[in-house]
């Protein structure tokens, strides 16, 4: 690693890597962010008659007080033919059939193509068991068929497309629902997927009334259960394992304006958009840092008057997206232009409230956080319903049915009646979204609605040499400003006024307090993790669910550490070193190999193979008594695994013998994934038997000292008699999540959806 890197810029580095056009046969490269967003500005208002459209939209793009959802911004203005402007789509309603499942299969691929997330319910699909009178067998069930769409999601995504997500829901009156909450445990089945229980209204009393509860297709009763039997599984599940996620599916139907003419199902992977079959949305986000006036003083206030131009400004372009963007299915496209959904949701909360002084989660935090969603809210039906003055409702607009509607009855009545009289151009108009790469791009300030997760973290940056890399740390966008506001280059963390909270030091209420005050004005849903302590109390978690379906949340999603989640979500204290220690340069003459040498021996045992691996390392050990990796040997009775098996032994036993600390070698082993899929050892997921070595190798080289070891001080060398241990997967890593895009430790789950510190890998957006 190099030890003395150049300054980075994050802004410059995400807008280069995930947004900058370089360009096309008529159309130039950006050369910088500016143009990046004036050349989405002159995309979105090339067929607005107004003809100072473009001028407004640069106006709140360029500063950044507005930011486009990621698709929009790297692709709108662009020579890109097969391109969508869409973040998040649901899929048909499942046909109970294999040509109608075969049909999702292909409908979803071709979305996927174009790199969307999508959803599905399977609730349409028979049990697993139940008799299927053409062909005289027994139903696969739903999970089966979900296993389909996980395969051909993870081909996709490794023929190069930069997204995976799925959601897959099932209703909990489904008779398959009790293998549906355990289904990501085995076999590393359903990897592409996020989980989620429809949970309906009568679900809930069965439960507070401790009654029955029948599970049921198409009104024949497959098993009855304790209704708090299954509830307390599913959050069982959630406590240990951070899915299923909960939807209530009721609540979103009640509450959708298009109650009259659509049923919802299922969401997108990240659950901000309840959507109906074929549905899909465009997203963008206010950044409320650019709303603070005079940061850190006593005269700190938000300017709600700038707020609503932005917002109006916001919803034209939005509107215009939706005509001159492409849509992967024509049903799509018909489903998009019937209705001319969008979702205008926000980011940056935390920071402004480090701006004005005040505590995320405290009543004041809560109470502005409602005002501000309100304003934006209120601001873009009022711009829709002058958008339909001047372009007509959306088609599906019915006056009295849609001002019926119960999100509607919550808006002012003024509003309501502007809305009857003249109708309203888009059907839904706000959504809290994940903010993924764009919180970066607007200088790394805090994601959404989410609460800062820390003050400073590292970023990872390859050089040429993928082996080689540079550290980088990286502050939050508030910090960096609080700095500059003292006058000086940095300021301890214990030092930071009060209103510097971070994750860690939320309580679930607060989350769920800031999320319950969002909701009230928020006519999709919202994207959100509440962050739960690992040794939260189980009585005290479920609570948390129950609160939120009284708080008229559509959904809840939490994340607890546990044992039986891989590199759980623990803050590291240790300030890590400035400079690390440089791979030391292999020796042109290895050492000779003694007559004996001591040896430890691995088992490993896979779902992708019937039979067990054995692995013995052997060290060479000097005179001081440390001890170095010279050889390997893996063995299997399975013969289909043997020439792969003698090669891959080889090479790394020649490594071991001219390098004493091969360190790269578990980054590049972990880092293969199988095109088949992987599997999860001890409730972590491994994406190859390849990757399983290197983490028995990461784990043999902790034992060593080579690699120092997070849970000790000093790291004992391995026994001199061989012995069978588990490899290090089977621990839990006191970092973060490992990221599959760079490898190193800092996943995060935020927003309900895997985020990576140090590179900016988002899975959802």
């Amino acid at each position: 690693m190099s030890t003395e890197p150049a300054a980075y810029d994050i802004v410059t580095d995400i807008w280069s890597r995930k947004y900058r056009y370089s360009g096309g046969d008529t159309i130039p490269a950006d050369k910088d962010i500016d143009s990046t967003m004036l050349r989405v500005a002159k995309a979105c208002a090339a067929k607005d008659p107004d003809q100072n459209a473009g001028a407004k939209f640069a106006s709140i793009l360029r500063t950044m007080e507005f930011i486009p959802g990621g698709r929009i911004v790297a692709n709108a203005g662009t020579d890109r033919d097969e391109v969508t402007m869409f973040n998040c789509y649901v899929m048909n309603k499942i046909d109970d059939s294999i040509e109608g499942i075969f049909d999702t299969v292909k409908e979803s691929a071709m979305t996927q193509k174009q790199g969307g997330g999508v959803g599905f319910d399977f609730s349409t699909i028979r049990p697993h068991g139940s008799h299927i009178r053409g062909c005289d067998a027994a139903a696969s069930g739903p999970i089966s068929f979900m296993q389909v769409l996980d395969s051909t999601c993870r081909t996709i995504m490794s023929a190069g497309q930069r997204r995976g997500a799925q959601m897959g829901i099932l209703r909990c009156d489904h008779p398959d629902i009790e293998d549906f909450i355990t289904a990501k445990r085995e076999n590393a089945r359903l990897q592409m997927f996020n989980l989620s229980v429809a949970i309906t209204e009568d679900f809930i009393k069965a439960v507070k009334a401790d009654a029955d509860w029948n599970l049921v297709f198409k009104g024949h009763v497959y098993k009855t259960v304790r209704a708090r039997d299954l509830w307390e599984k599913i959050m069982r599940s959630t406590y240990d394992y951070a899915e299923p996620g909960f939807i209530l599916m009721d609540k979103i139907n009640q509450m959708n304006n298009l109650y009259y003419c659509e049923e919802i199902r299922a969401t997108n992977p990240c659950g901000e958009q309840p959507l109906p079959p074929y549905g899909a949305c465009l997203l963008g986000s206010v950044n409320l840092t650019k709303f603070v006036r005079n940061a850190f003083t006593d005269q700190a206030v938000f300017d709600f008057n700038r707020l609503k131009e932005v917002v109006s400004i916001a919803v034209r372009l939005l509107d215009n997206v939706i005509d001159i963007s492409r849509y992967p299915l024509e049903r799509q496209k018909e489903e998009a232009m019937s209705k001319r959904r969008m979702g205008i949701g926000l980011t940056g909360l935390a920071d402004c409230f480090i701006f004005l002084g005040i505590r995320y989660g405290s009543p004041e935090s809560v109470a502005l956080a409602e005002r501000i969603m309100g304003t934006i809210t209120e601001t873009a039906y009022r711009a829709s319903v002058e958008l339909a003055k001047e372009r007509g409702a959306f088609p599906k607009f019915d006056a009295e049915k849609y001002c019926a509607g119960r999100f509607i009855a919550t808006l002012p009545e003024d509003l309501r009646e502007e809305i009857r009289k003249n109708g309203i151009r888009n059907s839904h108009l706000t959504s809290v979204a994940p903010t993924g790469t764009i919180s970066l791009l607007a200088g790394n300030v805090s994601s959404g609605l989410e609460p800062v997760f820390a003050i400073k973290y590292t970023r990872r940056i390859r050089n040429t040499n993928e082996n080689d890399y540079n550290e980088y740390e990286i502050a939050d966008y508030a910090y960096r400003k609080y700095c500059e506001f003292k006058g000086v280059k940095s300021v301890e963390v214990a030092a930071l006024p009060e209103s510097f909270v971070t994750a860690e030091s939320i309580t679930p209420m607060d989350h769920l307090n800031i999320q319950a005050a969002l909701q009230k004005h928020v006519d999709s849903s919202i994207s959100k993790t509440i962050n739960i302590p690992a040794d939260y109390p189980f009585e005290k978690f479920t609570d948390v669910y129950m609160k939120a379906y009284e708080a008229g949340l559509k959904g809840c999603t939490t994340f607890r550490p546990s044992e039986y989640i891989s590199g759980v979500l623990i803050r590291k204290d240790e300030k890590k070193d400035a400079k690390k220690e440089a791979a030391p340069a292999p020796s042109n003459q290895p050492p000779k190999r003694p007559d004996e040498l001591t040896g430890t021996t691995y088992k490993i045992k896979t779902p992708q193979s019937p039979d067990a691996f054995y692995i013995t390392i052997n060290d060479l050990v000097d005179e001081a008594g440390n001890h170095r990796p010279y050889e390997i040997f893996i063995n299997t009775k399975n013969l289909h695994h043997f020439s792969w098996i003698v090669a891959i032994s080889r090479l790394i036993s020649a490594v071991f013998r001219h390098d004493p600390k091969p360190r790269f070698l578990v980054d590049e082993l972990k880092s293969i994934y199988d095109p088949n899929g992987g599997f999860f050892n001890h409730g972590q997921y491994i994406p190859s038997l390849a990757a399983e070595i290197g983490y028995v190798l990461e784990h043999h080289l902790r034992l060593c000292g080579v690699i120092p070891d997070p849970a000790k001080k000093t790291a004992a060398a391995p026994a001199a008699a061989a012995a069978e241990t588990k490899p290090a997967s089977a621990s839990i890593n006191s970092g973060k999540m490992i990221c599959p895009q760079c490898n190193a430790r800092e996943l995060i789950h935020t927003e309900n959806c895997m985020k990576c510190l140090a590179c900016g890998y988002s899975k959802c957006g």
